[in-house]
């Protein structure tokens, strides 16, 4: 037997040496009074004249009584501790013990004894939500490692190939410009790609807080499509725009262009030669409705459910052009401002997202 085998078993002898004299004491009052109050009111009723031997007879049977009934206590409060409380506790500390070396599968089965329905329930209720949420956020953490590590391997791979081309002294000077182009390009996309996973991580811890102002979103809209002129243009693209004048909000500003500014680019990005990308606004009451629709690829029901997921990215093809967060973000954001966004698409006819947004700030909030 061990040290700490040792000192746990003199803590159980300790601590049930000081159940037995607190029942001891509270026994040996009790009984006293109670055997002191009985003589004295049977020898005021009869009159009888109790004598020292009498006396101290019963003075060592009260002494006895409360030695064996503090016995039979102690023993009766051990084995309900036993099965009430250091059972639960044991389970308790057991599971806890499993989440500090990170299996977050465990879970706390509820009591079936006759106190089943007690505090040690209600904690392990609380523990077995703790620890889903503790297992869904280690998933997510570790997805999102997996998810980094390989958006950031795939550019630095291209970057370090086409670094290492350009170092052949006989390259023909147009394939240098080729390739240096391709690293800028891609060290641009490493750098949005860095800049999204600081603003998604400040957004869902919270760090961002949003600043409600008045301004003219149709303004907004207008400058934030004219951003991608020049894209538009190398494309071909039609723009169609339905937005009215002097549409204003209260909103943040800045958190609502990273929403305009990633629909948008996605309609250019994902919307072949000569297509159509249209931008409407409309006022509803309370409510104003921003829509931006393409004529690109479309996306799938079954990745539909899946697009404002971080890292993900339901046309392999294109994984080169984005890296799955500009969604992710946008949804974020829709989830602070207190919007809501929805998406309708088709395979090859394009797709449809709509911003739902508060005219004014909720008061009521």
């Amino acid at each position: 037997m061990n040290e700490t085998q040792k000192s746990k078993r003199r803590a159980r002898w300790l601590f049930a040496l000081r159940r037995y004299l607190s029942f001891f004491l509270v026994m040996a009052f009790v009984i006293s009074c109670c055997m002191v109050l009985f003589l004295n009111q049977v020898s005021q009723a009869s009159g009888l004249v109790f004598s020292q031997d009498m006396i101290e007879k019963a003075a060592k049977l009260t002494f006895l009584n409360v030695v064996l009934l503090s016995l039979l206590c102690t023993v009766i409060d051990g084995i309900r501790r036993k099965f009430m409380i250091d059972r639960p506790v044991r389970k308790i500390a057991n599971a806890a013990q499993k989440i500090t070396e990170g299996d977050f599968s465990v879970r706390i089965a509820p009591g079936n004894g006759i106190d089943s329905a007690n505090g040690f329930d209600v904690i392990a209720g609380y523990f077995n939500r703790m620890a889903g949420e503790l297992s869904g956020i280690e998933t997510l953490r570790t997805d999102f490692i997996a998810n980094v590590s390989h958006e950031l391997k795939t550019p630095l791979a291209v970057m370090q190939n086409y670094g290492t081309i350009l170092q052949q002294p006989d390259l023909p000077q147009e394939k240098r410009l080729e390739y240096a182009r391709a690293v800028t390009d891609t060290s641009r996309r490493l750098a949005n790609l860095i800049t999204n996973i600081l603003k998604l991580n400040k957004l869902e811890n919270q760090q961002i807080y949003p600043k409600a102002e008045t301004y003219d979103l149709s303004e907004q809209l207008c400058q934030c499509l004219l951003d991608f002129e020049g894209v538009w243009e190398e494309k071909n693209l039609e723009i169609q725009t339905d937005v009215p004048e002097n549409v204003f909000i209260q909103a943040d500003e800045e958190l609502l262009s990273l929403v305009w500014n990633n629909l948008f680019s996605n309609a250019v990005k994902f919307t072949l030669p000569y297509g159509k990308v249209s931008l409407s606004l409309q006022e509803k009451g309370d409510y104003v409705t921003v829509q931006v629709e393409d004529t690109g690829c479309g996306i799938p029901p079954e990745i539909g459910k899946h697009i404002f997921e971080k890292f993900y990215q339901g046309d392999t093809s294109h994984a080169t052009q984005g890296n799955g967060l500009g969604l992710a973000l946008v949804k974020r954001v829709m989830d602070i401002v207190g919007g809501d966004i929805s998406v309708r698409s088709e395979v090859g006819k394009g797709s449809a997202f709509t911003v739902t947004l508060r005219r004014k700030k909720d008061e009521t909030r």
